[in-house]
């Protein structure tokens, strides 16, 4: 029997008929049965699909849905569905559709022509607006595609489309954040203007964030003092643009500027505002203007988020104000903020530095517990940390850790274990770690090298010292200064004096500059082999330099001067060096005052006096018991000098406890101690103890020509009229019927105190003109 043939597949329907079941379909909410239909749709008919249902929001979303895993769903296709979602508003969704485009035309390398092109073509049938335009150049833009972004802008100019500002705004945008020149930013700019787009506050931000950015802050403020000129007003963002800028370059006081412009401008600065001036001022280490920012933030109502305590506890850690971070570390906790990973290795850092390891690894567990995740400087902290105490077993062990959480230890941490081993004093197993980073392919620096240089001239081993020196000159790596100093240093520990010149020299030959170690220890050396002439000009030769000396030099040069029996030099350089601003406050001065005899007991009293007028109480202070313990009487200058210092420091209680001592004494005060003393009593309403003092003036002047003064001052102290007392006081002080401390004592007075008239006139003088004065005379 002959075979049937088979019968051959039924005509595909109709296209309206195709398009009239889709839609039947979608419609009645089963979605599944419109893959029967699947195989019969092309791109033409579902283009025809997409514009007949195009005004029906719902069906063209599950239209949507099923048309886009299809081939059928061509350029064509997506331009159409564009055109509808965007007149729809559904840019979420329309974002993402673009965003498929453009990754799929960009392989054609035309910029984004044909992807315009179809957007062209369909515009009138899916009765579309520009806005198209804008989205598509917002997408590009946010891929960082500027090329097709800007073809785009071309493209719709010539086709008599006007692209808006927001297109201009995103190029703008996309262009600053890929760090393009300013010059494509500023013909943009331009070609925007010329184009009659007008700017916006948004456009004017970007364009100032950009040129402050690159520190062109001329061409920023010019834009924006341009937006003002034409009527654009700045906002917030604006002010925090250029708060930004200025912090950023370390002009912290230009930031504050503007932070209180925006109060002229009505408008109030934000909390972004006041975590921007924040985080300059700890990039400066101007940690106590932090606390005043703080406080105008609390009156404006600005509560410190997260940002806020972040920064200011970087900041303490970084000041070396462990005590004040801890405190903010604790207070952010109790608000419920998290540190964040930055802020745990600046706190894990900051216990490192202060020795307390168990304190750092509370924070660590702190940190793991809380869900971060420690990065590669918190590893390295840590490691160094344990180093630095010469826990090698444990440094390792966070080694390991560190690899096994994806990181590659770094220079720096390897530097840290070199330091380990020799703090540990195994300086041949630092060298090895040396040797394992060259088989790592990590290039040793400077401070690799010259850790091991310093370790072995510590150990006096100065032969390994040199070869490792050479070591790292034949592999490209130039000794610095560090390098040089721990040479120096070796070489005079050795006595070998003559080498040590002659490396120093070499020293500055290369363009180095030598520092204060450097200098120091030559004068050291200088000073052992008795050449005090050398090291009396090397000293000088570093101020000249603009190095200041710090305790080890000035201690070094006395001890020297000493041995010399240079008694006399010694104190002289000390109290000339207090004078000169250039020696540090922990210089030790208690050996010069043991030595000093009554008669030099005038120098001592400069020194306090020298103290006393640079602010420095505490350095004063400690003279001052220096004197008690030798039993030393102290004199009416010291103790006037010392209650002055302490009034004009704000140490009220302790210049009237001095005040007390000096009257046990059988001392007067000099008139200027007295007005300075009962002007801070006044001030703190201490009025028992202002009553004392001026009782105690009183009674120690001269009865015969000051009987009706006293009277008046009595008179309106008592009853409470204090400016007038203080007329009388000074009235009687420019008649000379107050005391200056007594005879014995006016010399020095003269020689170590401020004049008093001069205080007075400063101070008070503004009382001269008032009427009780003639009465009083």
């Amino acid at each position: 029997m002959p075979l049937l043939k088979p019968l051959p597949p039924p005509p595909p329907p109709p296209p309206a008929v195709l398009i009239n079941r889709a839609i039947s379909i979608l419609k009645r909410h089963h979605p599944l049965d419109i893959n029967s239909l699947s195989p019969h749709f092309t791109p033409q008919l579902t283009s025809n699909l997409l514009l007949q249902s195009q005004f029906d929001k719902p069906l063209i979303l599950k239209i949507l849905k099923w048309a886009q895993t299809h081939p059928f769903f061509d350029l064509n296709c997506k331009c159409i569905s564009l055109h509808i979602l965007t007149r729809f508003k559904l840019y979420k969704t329309a974002q993402s559709l673009a965003q498929n485009v453009a990754v799929e035309s960009a392989s054609s390398g035309d910029k984004g022509r044909l992807v315009f092109e179809g957007l062209k073509d369909s515009y009138q049938v899916s009765n579309s607006s520009s806005s198209v335009f804008d989205m598509m150049v917002k997408t590009y833009s946010f891929l960082n595609m500027i090329d097709s972004a800007l073809n785009t802008i071309v493209l719709a100019k010539c086709s008599g489309f006007m692209p808006s500002v927001l297109s201009y705004n995103w190029v703008l945008d996309s262009v600053i954040s890929s760090r393009k020149t300013m010059e494509l930013a500023e013909e943009l700019y331009n070609d925007m203007m010329k184009s009659g787009v007008q700017a916006n506050v948004f456009t004017y931000n970007i364009l100032i964030r950009g040129f402050c950015a690159v520190g062109d802050f001329d061409r920023g403020l010019g834009f924006y003092r341009e937006m003002e000129r034409k009527g654009c007003l700045p906002n917030v963002v604006t002010y925090n643009t250029l708060i930004h800028a200025y912090c950023k370059v370390g002009m912290i006081d230009e930031a504050f500027k503007y932070v209180k412009l925006l109060s002229r401008k009505n408008l109030e600065p934000n909390l972004i505002s006041y975590n921007v001036i924040i985080n300059g001022l700890c990039r400066e280490g101007r940690m106590e203007k932090t606390s005043e920012v703080l406080e105008e933030m609390s009156r404006k109502g600005l509560v410190p988020d997260e940002v806020t305590y972040n920064t200011l506890v970087n900041g303490y850690c970084k000041d070396g104000d462990f005590h004040q971070a801890l405190v903010l570390h604790a207070k952010m906790i109790r608000n419920g903020l998290s540190p964040n990973v930055i802020t745990y290795t600046s706190l894990i850092s900051s216990m490192c530095k202060a020795r307390n390891i168990h304190r750092a690894m509370e924070f660590f567990d702190q940190m793991i517990v809380r869900g971060l995740r420690p990065n590669e400087r918190t590893y390295t902290t840590l490691i160094d940390g344990f180093c630095q105490q010469g826990c090698l077993d444990e440094a390792y062990r966070f080694l390991n850790e560190m690899s096994k959480s994806g990181f590659s230890p770094s220079i720096v941490t390897y530097n840290a274990l070199i330091n380990g081993h020799c703090i540990s004093g195994r300086i041949e197993d630092g060298f090895k770690v040396l040797q394992d980073m060259t088989e790592k392919e990590l290039v040793p620096d400077v401070v690799s090298y010259s850790t091991l240089i310093s370790a072995f001239c510590r150990n006096q081993d100065m032969e390994r010292a040199f070869e490792i020196t050479r070591m790292m000159v034949e592999k490209g790596i130039l000794p610095d200064t560090i390098t040089y100093s721990s040479l120096i240093k070796g070489l005079c520990e050795q006595r070998r004096l003559a080498e040590a010149c002659d490396l120093f020299q070499e020293m500055i030959g290369k363009g180095l500059t030598p520092d204060e170690c450097t200098y120091t220890t030559l004068i050291n050396g200088h000073c052992i082999e008795g050449d005090i002439k050398t090291a009396l000009y090397l000293h000088d030769e570093m101020i000249n330099k603009g190095l200041l000396p710090d305790v080890v030099t000035y201690s070094v040069l006395i001890n020297g001067l000493s041995k010399q029996a240079r008694t006399k030099e010694a104190k002289q350089l000390l109290f000339k060096l207090y004078y000169d601003d250039s020696v540090p406050v922990d210089v030790t001065y208690n050996t010069l005052i043991e030595t000093s005899s009554n008669i030099e007991m005038k120098s001592v009293i400069a020194l306090i006096k020298g103290f006393c007028m640079k602010g420095l109480m505490k350095e004063a202070d400690r003279v001052f018991e220096s004197m008690l313990q030798r039993d030393e009487r102290p004199s009416a200058a010291v103790y006037n000098i010392m209650i002055h210092g302490h009034c004009r420091g704000g140490n009220l209680q302790k210049a009237y406890n001095m005040y007390q001592e000096m009257m046990h004494d059988g001392f007067v005060a000099h008139t200027a101690t007295v007005i300075a003393l009962a002007r801070e009593l006044r001030k703190d309403g201490l009025t028992e103890e202002l009553n004392q003092v001026i009782e105690n003036t009183l009674r120690s002047s001269q009865l015969t020509d000051a009987e009706l003064a006293k009277l008046l001052v009595q008179i309106n102290n008592k009853e409470g009229n204090v400016d007038a007392a203080f007329d009388v006081l000074i009235e009687m002080a420019k008649d000379g019927l107050l005391p200056n401390s007594g005879k014995s004592a006016r010399q020095n007075t003269a020689d170590c105190i401020l004049d008093w008239s001069s205080i007075i006139k400063i101070q008070l003088g503004h009382v001269l003109k008032k009427g009780c004065l003639g009465r009083g005379r």
